[in-house]
């Protein structure tokens, strides 16, 4: 039984974290179409930049947070620096470029590319404490008897982030320069703040770094052919997770732009909110399912209810059938991500927790970071215009995006087969 001072620490670090996370993954790409016109080509670009940043930082951080045996120092500096990058993104505005470069030809598109190369400064950061560090600190902090109701805690926090961001400011316009320095003075001040709470909220035991002395072998442990053989149902497992992953990512840069830019839904947020909780609800009881039934019999019906979303969100525009398919969808991917990262932790090797999160980065972001938006933006090559107010044009996603990721999706059981052969097979050597 964990203490209530570690899940106080679960929840509020994977919580932030994600708030973070969210006004990146979602509200980056609605800052550069509004302040500076961006393509789906651009949203793509930043996307996948920032996957490559935070693999390589989460590579090498893990695999030194191995070698010292400490996660608190650098999930506390890391977030404290993290904070700091967010608040950063205030000075990325149209008057300040203007004011820097006089003579340059489209302000515009060098504030689309300022906010790629912050971005990618800002997953350093964000990389080393959450997906390095606090994610190893997860790990080791349990075990096979709890890790799917954990995860299960884990899961929710990506979409009760969204709700937090879209809900906290639901009031503020978006349209202007000044609600998104509002955003980020706001974000990158509680992250900041989190870094100092997480140096009294934190409780570290010691790790045994017995075989993590060197680093640069511990860099690649993780890739030796030797490892692979050894730990197949983890690299298997982290396969299906990156195609799942992929499904996931070719829609969702786009999805605030489809229900504002192509749907008109101004209140998006009304319709999403409850979506939210609800598909929360129904992550944290279900991450207890893997627990009890394991991976072979949990990992379907979130793939099913995923699949299911996205047909509904294809075929159908009226508010309340679009409301339906987000809620299926959403609890399809908040349980999915639990069964799934509840299936890594369990097949990560002990004493190893730091070096894996690498191998995990690159199924999990790497991967579908690149892969995913890059189908989206090519499903949307030829999609709709409008002009804006100043004259200048920008692209409407339309439902195609959850065609694709229904194929996508698809895919994932082109890997789950053999994945339940081998585990069938442990299951009876074990007998």
């Amino acid at each position: 039984m964990k203490s209530r001072k570690f899940y106080l620490a679960l929840v509020i670090f994977s919580l932030v974290g994600q708030v973070a996370w969210v006004m990146e993954n979602m509200y980056f790409n609605v800052f550069i179409y509004k302040m500076f016109n961006a393509s789906a080509e651009a949203i793509s670009a930043m996307v996948s930049a920032s996957a490559v940043a935070a693999t390589v930082t989460t590579l090498l951080v893990g695999a030194f947070s191995d070698k010292i045996g400490k996660r608190k120092l650098f999930i506390c500096g890391g977030y404290l620096c993290w904070g700091v990058s967010i608040l950063s993104f205030a000075l990325i505005r149209m008057d300040v470029i203007n004011a820097l470069f006089p003579a340059a030809a489209s302000a515009a598109s060098i504030g689309v590319s300022l906010v790629i190369v912050m971005d990618c400064v800002m997953t350093f950061f964000g990389s080393s404490a959450n997906d390095a560090c606090f994610n190893a600190w997860v790990t080791d902090s349990t075990d096979e008897t709890n890790r799917g109701a954990v995860e299960g805690i884990n899961s929710m926090m990506p979409l009760l982030a969204i709700l937090v961001v879209f809900g906290g400011f639901m009031g503020v316009d978006l349209n202007k320069q000044s609600g998104w320095t509002l955003v980020f003075l706001v974000i990158g001040a509680v992250v900041f703040l989190m870094g100092l709470l997480g140096f009294f909220l934190i409780e570290e035991k010691k790790l045994d770094t017995r075989g993590n002395e060197h680093y640069f072998a511990n860099l690649i442990y993780g890739f030796r052919p030797m490892v692979i053989r050894e730990n197949k149902t983890l690299y298997i497992t982290l396969l299906a997770y990156s195609v799942f992953g992929i499904a996931i990512n070719i829609f969702m840069p786009y999805l605030i732009l489809y229900y504002t830019v192509s749907l008109g839904m101004d209140n998006y947020v009304l319709l999403f909110a409850p979506a939210i909780i609800l598909a929360a609800a129904f992550t944290f009881f279900y991450g207890k399912v893997y627990d009890r039934k394991g991976f072979r019999i949990s990992v379907l019906p979130p793939l099913g209810l995923l699949m299911g979303g996205f047909l509904v969100l294809f075929f159908f525009k009226n508010t309340a059938l679009v409301f339906a398919g987000t809620l299926i969808m959403l609890c399809g991917y908040l349980s999915g991500m639990a069964v799934f990262g509840a299936m890594l932790r369990d097949r990560t090797p002990e004493k190893k927790a730091g070096m894996f999160q690498g191998q995990r980065i690159i199924g999990q972001v790497l991967i579908p970071g690149v892969i995913g938006p890059a189908i989206g933006a090519w499903v949307l090559r030829n999609a709709d215009t409008i002009v804006n107010d100043d004259g200048t044009t920008s692209f409407v996603p339309n439902e195609n995006i959850f065609l694709a990721a229904f194929v996508a999706a698809v895919c994932i059981f082109g890997v789950l087969l053999p994945l339940f052969g081998l585990l069938k097979k442990e299951k009876k050597n074990a007998e």
